[in-house]
């Protein structure tokens, strides 16, 4: 139960109520590129963007698990509404991380929007009271709707040299170009954005490598609240899988809509139902997101029982959820893939939202940060005692 008296079961049971809103406007937020009012006020209310907010702003401070339950209830609904979600929702709990005077710049009324672009597109120069921010970066998803932009940078050092930084910036200090017309996610306005010239004060630029100096010198940095320092790529790479398990839950139940009464073209069978290919592949669509979701809840299991303790992840457990992450999702596309040949040629009609949900899955399975083969080789050089070549675990 949180403090200010919203438990999950309220939040979970609100969202729940708005998925079939969120099915009906999803060809008109397809079509203007960016999620409707109506879809981010009906999540805002529900207290979605609220998850990740620390108990002393106001915020329902909920469990990494807590909270990708109902990202993958969203995703049942919207495809699009969840990964936003998602990323305003992931964002904000990475600003725990921070100093308390960020948060309480950002938290100061509880709900937090922060898009984010990570990729290290941009250079902070130094500058008297902080840094001069310059760069682009492209896919910055939910940027239409948020508050803050959180992104990826290079420090530029007085020898000239580059260390990484992550930097929150007010969204109004950038521009966005009119560039996101893609084939997935369309309605996630993933638009490139651009700073030029940019202040940014000191406290709100993080730079890991000092950090990591910091706490090596004994010097005490800012920590999230007990029971919610995941790390941070356990937290991204697990999170992440809720808007698949999502999509597949909704697609799974969009499929079976659609299958009173339908026969099948061309052949003597007059409901679909009735036939053993029909059967099996509803079987093993279910089958493959029941295994996503049981290896989504091993991983939040794992993080959590980490962080109840204070310790840290061994590297093996953090592999295992790089892999077990991407396969999660691998299973949750195939779930989709195959509901979707199993529905006939009606099925490509732009206002069927189960063709959306299978182009979304789609799309969204090739982001790097998720793709299987990239993170089947993490875990496989761990598996055989190798080193797993990457800071990011």
């Amino acid at each position: 139960m949180a403090k200010n008296g919203t438990d999950v079961a309220s939040v979970l049971d609100a969202v729940r109520s708005i998925v079939p809103k969120l099915r009906e406007n999803g060809l008109e937020a397809e079509n203007q590129r960016w999620l409707p009012d109506e879809n981010i006020e009906l999540l805002d209310k529900a207290g979605v963007f609220r998850m990740a907010t620390p108990h002393r702003f106001g915020g329902l401070d909920f469990s990494l698990e807590d909270q990708s339950r109902v990202l993958a209830e969203i995703a049942r609904g919207c495809p699009a509404s969840s990964w936003v979600s998602m990323v305003w929702v992931s964002s904000a709990w990475m600003v725990t991380l921070f100093s308390e005077e960020l948060q309480e710049e950002v938290f100061s009324h509880g709900s937090a929007r922060i898009s984010g672009g990570f990729s290290p597109t941009g250079v902070l120069s130094p500058a008297e009271g902080g840094y001069r921010l310059n760069g682009t970066w492209g896919f910055n998803s939910g940027c239409q709707g948020a508050e803050w932009n959180m992104m990826l940078a290079f420090v530029e050092e007085a020898d000239g040299s580059l260390v990484d930084a992550i930097v929150l910036v007010p969204i109004s200090e950038f521009t966005f170009a009119d560039d996101w017309n893609a084939s997935a996610l369309a309605a996630t306005g993933s638009s490139t954005a651009t700073a030029k010239d940019v202040f940014v004060p000191a406290h709100r630029v993080v730079i890991p490598a000092e950090a990591e100096a910091a706490a090596a010198a004994g010097i005490e940095l800012p920590a999230p609240a007990p029971g919610r320092a995941y790390g941070l790529y356990g937290f991204l790479f697990s999170q992440a899988v809720s808007t698949f398990v999502g999509i597949a839950r909704g697609a799974y139940e969009l499929f079976l809509e659609r299958l009173p009464g339908r026969g099948i073209s061309y052949t003597s069978w007059t409901e679909q139902t009735q036939h053993p290919l029909t059967q099996i592949q509803v079987g093993t669509a279910a089958s493959k997101i029941a295994a996503a979701e049981a290896l989504a809840t091993a991983m939040y299991r794992t993080l959590q029982q980490r962080a109840d303790a204070g310790e840290e992840p061994t590297l093996e457990e953090r592999a295992a959820i790089r892999g077990h992450s991407a396969y999660a999702v691998q299973l949750a596309k195939e779930a989709v893939e195959i509901l979707y040949n199993a529905s006939g040629a009606s099925v490509i009609r732009r206002e069927v939202p189960l063709q959306r949900f299978h182009r979304d899955v789609q799309g969204l399975a090739l982001h790097g940060w998720i793709l299987l083969s990239s993170n089947m080789e993490v875990y496989g050089r761990v598996l055989l005692g190798l080193d797993p070549d990457t800071p990011l675990l």
